[in-house]
Formats: structure tokens, C-alpha cells, sequence
């Protein structure tokens, strides 16, 4: 019988050695990696990072007055390049490393070749991969958190104000939800960031804008957005970006692809509902269909399912949207305008009441309405909610799990409170957390010398681009210490 490979169709005669090319180690990866976990996880961080950039920077650039416009895209733009700096070079493994206490791990990098490329604790893929996952979790809080603080905040106070809330804030939240800390160890339920994101993003940028000031008078009573329709679109963004948000926490197609997959039908579900229920109640109260208000409905929806996402089935996260529709809705609508200390702090876009209220309600729905099986397929431990624990005549379990919910919550909001208000204290120190009145007035253009608009030669009087023919001297940095 012919030899094939001593006519050289094989490309190497018998008895000698294959030509040298990729092992086959090298081709197919280790034993561990998992080609469709992996793609799943990239994929589910690019709709994550588009979220953030440009979702929210399309959704805050349109939605404020035009004035901020620029100032309040920027913003976000900055949070998402300082964060996965800070990320890398310290907070993933304070927030996911080895433990040093029950609220941080040790701090390291995350940077070295052998750490990036050994496989990750939370699926089969690279730690490369679930870094980036979770920096783009870690970026869209803090650029959450800038919603309530647009319109009037120093730009150099909140680049400082960045780095030390990610380091002392966030990943004390993710370190004791997800990352092995006490509330972990307890049996909390985050299933992709109703605490550690979303309730942390309100509190924080409540407590923020408390210490901030409000904007002047006349932006808080008269701040409409400049661009409707871009705002529409940034929402989309927001809202189809949720897919990988709820969609990659599991880390698995595989094992877990059941709990992925549910989860993503889940969060489209509860938002859908939120929203038609937030717009059934400004036309029963107002007789107006606000588009504003649908997208804030889109919002509370999204907030509210992702403590439990995968955790709940298809009806109880309906059942999720109709409360995430109506509670932020009337605590937004009616309990703010009568409250005098929440009408006291202005949180120019109710992020308060669209994050924190929405993603405390969602933590303590899911202490009611988690399943049994969807816990135990996720976690490995059974964190089921009230609900079916009394139907399983286990009604102690129940209330324990409630309760945890409860404590998480506590715990989040209380930290965040008193680590944003030191922040803000020591950055008040160095720089104002507040634009001077005059700036305030003029905007985008005292901020940075630019506008977003030129149209019929408006933005012709401002010095946008004089910059260029100047030379670069120290005090053009310094304008945001003027008035000290």
C-alpha cells in the first residue's frame, strides 16, 4: 500500500520530524478553557462597555439642558478611562483577590502575564476575560453615580472624587457580595449588581450631590433635555446592553447556559413591564405620556431584576416590573416633592430613587421570590425566597434569607453614605466640589471651553479652540481652584 508520507503528501517523509507549527496545545487551548464560555464572556463585556461608552454618554449628553451637555457626557467618558487604570493596577483583586478581611481582598495587580492568562475561579475561561468583565461593572456604577451629580460639579473634583470612591467604595461592595466577604459567606443574593451596582451607584451619588450643592435656580427648575430623540437612542443602548449585564454574571454556556438564558428573557420581561407601568401612571396622574418617564420606567425595570435575574421565574420577574414601575415611581412622583430633605438635595437625574430604591426593591424581592433550583444550579447552595420556602413548609428559611437581603442592603447603603461623604469632605479641601456661580451660568464653555451645538454661528463667541495657538501654561489647568 502507498505511504503517503513518503511521497510528501503529508509535507514530511517517515522517520524524521513533523516540521515545526503550533502544538496542538497551542490550537486548542488548555484543558480547562472553554471556547464558547470565553467567546460568551467578551461578548457579554462589549455590550457591558457599550452601556457605558456610548450609551450613557449618548443618554446624559441629551437628557440634560444644552448648556451641560458636553460637561455631563464628559464626565462619564472620564469615569470609564480612570476606572480600568485603577482597575488593573489595584482594585480587581481588592474586590475579587485573596482575602485579606472580611470586607477586602489583598491588594495586587492585576497585570502580570501568568495571573491574565490562568483560568478564572468563576468559569472556563481566562482570568483575562473576567477582569475586563468586572471592570466594566466597576465603570458603569461610578458613571451611574455621576447622574446625580451633573450639571454643576467641578470637573477636577470629580476626577479626583473617581479613583478613592472605586478604591474604598466599590470594592468593599463586591468583595463582601461577590467576592468571599461576609455577606457572601452569608448567603446574600446578587445575581449581577442590584447592591453592589446599582444601590451603591444611588446612595453614593445621593449622598454626593448633598455635599455638592444643587445647581442654580434656574437649571433646577427649567432642565430639559437638548436632544430627545439621541436620548432615546442612548436609552436603547442602556436597555439592549442588559443582555451581557444579567446574561454574563453566570460565566457559563455551559453548565449554567439554562440560568444565562433565563436571565436574559428575565430582564427584558421585568423591563418591558416596569416601563408600561411607569407610563400607565403619568397618564393616569398627569394625562400625558411622558417619553422622559418611559425611559425612567425602562431604568427601574432593568435595576430592579438584575439581583435576580436568573434566579426567578418568568413570572415573578413580571410580577418584578410591576413593582419596579409604580414604588420608584411614586417615590419619585409624589414622596420626593413632599419630603423636605429629599427636595433639599438635587439629584439631577433621580438616580436615587431609579438605583437605589429600584435595586433595594429588587434585593428584597429576590430574598422573596428566588428558586430553589435556579440557586442551587447557580450557587451551589439553596438561597431560596420566602415564597417557595413556605410553600415548602420551611418558613424560618424563608425569613432568614429575607433577612440577609435586608442586612445587605443596610450594609451597602450605610458604607457608601459615610466613605462618600469622607471623600467629599477631603476633595472640598483641595478643590470646590462646586462650579462658581458665574461658570455655572455659562456651562459647557467656562468648564471647557466648548459646546456641543454650533448651529446659525451660535458657540462663535466662545474661545472654543483659542487654546491651540496658546502656549500651555500651569494656571490653564488650575481653573477649577478659582474662587478658593
Amino acid at each position: 500500500m502507498m505511504n503517503l508520507s513518503d511521497h510528501g503528501v503529508l509535507g514530511f517523509q517517515e522517520g524524521l520530524p513533523p516540521p515545526p507549527g503550533p502544538s496542538p496545545l497551542a490550537l486548542t487551548g488548555p484543558d480547562w478553557l472553554s471556547h464558547a464560555d470565553n467567546g460568551w464572556q467578551l461578548t457579554a463585556t462589549a455590550l457591558v462597555g457599550l452601556q457605558s461608552v456610548p450609551g450613557l454618554i449618548i443618554l446624559y449628553g441629551s437628557m440634560v439642558k444644552k448648556k451641560w451637555a458636553v460637561n455631563s457626557a464628559f464626565m462619564a467618558l472620564y469615569a470609564f478611562a480612570a476606572v480600568l487604570l485603577c482597575w488593573v493596577l489595584w482594585a480587581h483583586r481588592m474586590s475579587f483577590g485573596d482575602r485579606l478581611s472580611p470586607l477586602l481582598g489583598q491588594v495586587a495587580m492585576a497585570l502580570p502575564e501568568d495571573y491574565l492568562t490562568s483560568a478564572s475561579d468563576k468559569g472556563s475561561f481566562p482570568k483575562a476575560s473576567y477582569v475586563f468583565f468586572q471592570f466594566a461593572f466597576a465603570a458603569i456604577t461610578v458613571i451611574l453615580l455621576a447622574g446625580s451629580l451633573l450639571g454643576r460639579m467641578n470637573f477636577y473634583a470629580w476626577m479626583l472624587f473617581v479613583p478613592p470612591w472605586l478604591t474604598t467604595s466599590y470594592t468593599v461592595g463586591a468583595f463582601t457580595v461577590w467576592g468571599g466577604g461576609f455577606l457572601d459567606q452569608m448567603g446574600v443574593v446578587d445575581f449581577a449588581g442590584g447592591y453592589v451596582i446599582h444601590l451603591s451607584s444611588g446612595v453614593a451619588g445621593f449622598t454626593a450631590a448633598y455635599w455638592v450643592g444643587p445647581r442654580i435656580s434656574h437649571d433646577r427648575q427649567h432642565f430639559p433635555p437638548n436632544n430627545i430623540i439621541n436620548m432615546l437612542f442612548g436609552a436603547g443602548l442602556l436597555w439592549m446592553g442588559w443582555s451581557g449585564f444579567n446574561g454574563g454574571a453566570p460565566g457559563s454556556t455551559n453548565s449554567l447556559a439554562s440560568v444565562a438564558s433565563l436571565a436574559v428573557l428575565n430582564t427584558h420581561l421585568c423591563t418591558a413591564t416596569s416601563l408600561s407601568v411607569w407610563l400607565f401612571l403619568d397618564m393616569l396622574v398627569y394625562r400625558k405620556s411622558s417619553v422622559i418617564g418611559a425611559v425612567q420606567g425602562m431604568i427601574t425595570g432593568l435595576v430592579c431584576i438584575t439581583p435576580a435575574a436568573g434566579l426567578v421565574e418568568p413570572w415573578a420577574a413580571m410580577l418584578m416590573g410591576t413593582m419596579s414601575g409604580s414604588v420608584p415611581w411614586y417615590t419619585m412622583m409624589v414622596l420626593h416633592r413632599r419630603a423636605a430633605f429629599l427636595q433639599k438635595v438635587d439629584d439631577t437625574l433621580g438616580v436615587f430613587h431609579t438605583h437605589a430604591v429600584a435595586g433595594t426593591l429588587g434585593g428584597l424581592l429576590a430574598g422573596l421570590l428566588a428558586h430553589p433550583r435556579l440557586t442551587t444550579l447557580f450557587s451551589g447552595n439553596d438561597h431560596s425566597g420566602l415564597f417557595y420556602n413556605f410553600n415548602n413548609g420551611r418558613l424560618d428559611e424563608g425569613f432568614k434569607q429575607l433577612g440577609y437581603q435586608l442586612l445587605g442592603a443596610v450594609f451597602i447603603a450605610v458604607w457608601n453614605v459615610v466613605i462618600t461623604t469622607a471623600i467629599c469632605l477631603a476633595i472640598s479641601k483641595i478643590v470646590p466640589l462646586r462650579m462658581n456661580e458665574d461658570d455655572l451660568n455659562k456651562g459647557d464653555d467656562a468648564a471647557h471651553g466648548e459646546e456641543a451645538y454650533a448651529l446659525w454661528g451660535d458657540g462663535e463667541r466662545t474661545q472654543t479652540y483659542a487654546r491651540w495657538s496658546m502656549t500651555p501654561v500651569l494656571p490653564a489647568f488650575c481653573r477649577g481652584f478659582r474662587g478658593r
